[in-house]
């Protein structure tokens, strides 16, 4: 099956507490076989990276406003002058806030939403063709 990737190589801050925060490289990337979704790989201190999955539209609207409860909570904040986006992460091997870009995160949103436009993510899981060829039996 073929689909489309699209990944953005960025540094987050990991925030220890307010005084301290350590850089940690990071991967955000989308699929077009997995539409509704981002996923969000980094290294903290481990052998393996840790990825997180969370909804496309979550993110997209973390940029502008609170967002998210539970496990993942995203909204956008200034740090230094500069547009970041927090994002909130807990699992039950702990927790983590995380520090983007802004205008990366928003970049990068802006090209998958290019890829596949807000509402038409059904389309890309080709549901419609399976049930077609379905009552076509």
């Amino acid at each position: 099956m073929h689909y489309t990737v699209v990944e953005r190589e960025l540094e987050l801050k990991l925030i220890l507490s307010p005084e301290r925060s350590i850089p940690v490289p990071a991967r955000l990337s989308y699929r077009t076989d997995d539409p509704y979704a981002v996923h969000v790989t980094f290294h903290i201190n481990s052998e393996h990276p840790v990825n997180w999955t969370f909804s496309r539209d979550l993110l997209v609207e973390g940029v502008f406003r609170p967002c998210g409860h539970g496990d993942v909570r995203v909204w956008p904040t200034k740090s230094e002058g500069r547009s970041v986006v927090l994002m909130a992460l807990s699992s039950p091997d702990g927790d983590a806030l995380l520090e983007a870009p802004a205008a990366q995160v928003s970049a990068w949103l802006e090209r998958t939403l290019r890829v596949v436009p807000p509402g038409t993510e059904g389309e890309q899981l080709g549901i419609d063709d399976a049930l077609d060829q379905l009552l076509a039996q």
